[in-house]
């Protein structure tokens, strides 16, 4: 999918190096088609590595999509240049009068602390709040993915006796969702987290269905108010060397970390990593757009806040 993206974003260059489509904002504006809108609303700390990850996965379809970066305004950045955010990011309320087909949520490094210690929790759930009447479709990520289950049902997090982390193995519950089409029976996702949500607690919120799980890993993709939703626990939006660079970063600070599982070749760092996710990231991001966002969506994008009405 040739993307629409503001230009000189660092993303172009590095995603052009892949032989990936995407395009300025100049160049878009000569294309008389409506584009999708995306907005992907980034929480985490080094934002130009999370950009680049989701920018790839959306690439990959004949229409077009123009994306705006929304940054939570009650937190500082520390780790991205003030400049990159000043060019590219936007916040809530900067957005808050416009509709977007689709929202994606990413992860953040916050999940031992309780939802109500964020720092933008207030914020971060007006956002939510938001998104039901002016969002099509959204994807939540990893903690986002925690954070919206239990805004919405109720459904808490628990603390894990060891970080969840390598890639693992899951199976489909509802194969008859498009989210899964084309998907093979098992596949590989990235996990990274230190806290869990759990099956059974799914199970009592009749609004939320389990769509995908693993026996390693646990619940990987929940859905709710027919496709409007979509709750992620995985990461799989990682590049190759993610997991890698994680692994290294902690052993430097003296983290008690293990090797992460099911990434390296035997389990060796020295033998290189096997990456087993990226055809299930595809198609998961694909699917996502084209019978969730695309096929869903009002060419009218002020008819979104009418979706529910009309349902």
């Amino acid at each position: 999918m040739p993307l629409n993206l503001p230009q000189n974003l660092p993303a172009i260059e590095l995603l052009k190096r892949e032989n990936i489509f995407v395009m300025d904002s100049l160049r878009a504006s000569t294309q008389d088609i409506r584009p999708l809108k995306v907005v992907i609303l980034n929480l985490m700390p080094i934002k130009i590595t999370t950009e680049t990850d989701f920018v790839r996965l959306l690439s990959n379809s004949p229409l077009q999509v123009e994306i705006d970066f929304l940054k939570m305004k009650s937190h500082q950045s520390k780790n991205t240049p003030a400049e990159h955010l000043a060019e590219f990011y936007k916040n809530f309320d900067d957005i808050k009068e416009n509709n977007y087909d689709g929202l994606i949520v990413t992860g953040a490094p916050v999940e031992l602390l309780d939802f109500e210690e964020v720092t933008y929790w207030k914020e971060l759930t007006g956002i939510f709040n938001w998104a039901r009447k002016h969002v099509t479709s959204t994807l939540y990520i990893c903690w986002a993915a925690q954070a919206g289950l239990y805004h919405f049902h109720g459904i808490p997090k628990y603390p894990l006796d060891r970080k969840m982390f390598g890639v693992f193995k899951h199976s489909i519950n509802q194969p008859a969702c498009a989210l899964f089409r084309g998907f093979d029976d098992d596949f590989y996702v990235p996990h990274s987290r230190h806290t869990e949500i759990r099956k059974e607690d799914i199970l009592k919120v009749p609004e939320v269905s389990l769509l995908s799980e693993s026996e390693e890993s646990g619940p990987y993709i929940a859905m709710s108010r027919g496709g409007r939703e979509f709750f992620v626990t995985g990461h799989s939006e990682y590049a190759p060397d993610t997991l890698h660079n994680e692994y290294m970063r902690d052993l430097k600070r003296g983290l008690p970390i293990q090797i992460p599982e099911n990434y390296y070749r035997e389990n060796d760092p020295e033998k290189g990593i096997s990456v087993r996710w990226r055809g299930h990231s595809n198609l998961l991001f694909t699917n996502w757009l084209n019978y969730f966002v695309y096929q869903e969506t009002p060419f009218d994008p002020k008819e979104i806040e009418k979706l529910d009405e009309l349902r």
